[in-house]
């Protein structure tokens, strides 16, 4: 547990300053196109799961790539850690994430997220919300972006589930496009709010896409909720077991 401990707090030595660094370099580049600032940003992801590895032995493998289409789609994902919220910058094309709009306002991270063209909302806002998730997501898949969400809206321990909102299926329904489950274990490797990394290899799982033709979100919703559900069970629970 001490040497955990240790590569863990030395994992964070280095992303500090890391993250300060890319914040600056987000704000300076902000009047560039965003498909030139997602390039830039995205590099930050890349070197933090890089240093990642290196201090605290965590990788990870994704099965299921072969299930992710040539267009545009909806990517609803299981939410466990901050794990995912960077990995999956480097599964999928370029994205934008619908994220809550507190999130801009975090010193330095807040400063480099901006620039990654997310979708800022007021969870608060409700219907309002929607509208915006909406307006904006349809642009943007039009656009050449996917868009990623967590339907369950906050960070879930492994092993449980949290209510699944319709936004995400709503979107893809409205857009016409498909919605894509993702399933996987980062937070048995990776706890919410925890400064332990344990090593390993966290598991990525990318399902087929699901058909929004003639479907309600709700059904939508449901069948993406019982993919990804069902195939988290089937993943470790436990660092370092394959059960």
């Amino acid at each position: 547990m001490f040497v955990t401990r240790l590569r863990s707090w030395l994992f964070y030595l280095g992303l500090t300053p890391l993250t300060v660094l890319f914040s600056f370099i987000g704000i300076l580049i902000l009047p560039l196109p965003r498909p030139w600032r997602y390039a830039v940003i995205t590099r930050w992801s890349v070197l933090t799961i890089a240093w990642l590895k290196l201090c605290c032995g965590l990788g990870w493998s994704v099965r299921g790539r072969e299930h992710i289409p040539a267009t545009p789609g909806v990517i609803l994902c299981k939410h466990q850690s901050a794990w995912e919220t960077i990995t999956l910058q480097l599964i999928f094309p370029r994205q934008c994430q619908v994220l809550k709009r507190e999130l801009l306002r975090v010193p330095f991270f807040g400063w480099g997220l901006a620039s990654l063209n997310p979708i800022a909302i007021d969870r608060k806002a409700g219907a309002r919300a929607l509208k915006v998730v909406l307006a904006k997501g349809v642009e943007r898949l039009r656009d050449g972006w996917w868009v990623l969400l967590f339907p369950e809206g906050t960070r879930i321990p492994p092993g449980e589930r949290g209510r699944y909102t319709q936004t995400g299926a709503a979107l893809a329904r409205e857009a016409g496009c498909p919605v894509i489950p993702v399933a996987h274990n980062a937070g048995v490797f990776w706890g919410r709010n925890a400064v332990l990394k344990y090593p390993g290899t966290i598991e990525v799982v990318i399902g087929p896409p699901i058909d929004t033709a003639g479907k309600s979100a709700k059904a939508i919703t449901r069948e993406a909720e019982a993919w990804i559900e069902k195939t988290c069970a089937e993943l470790p629970l436990q660092a370092g077991t394959r059960s």
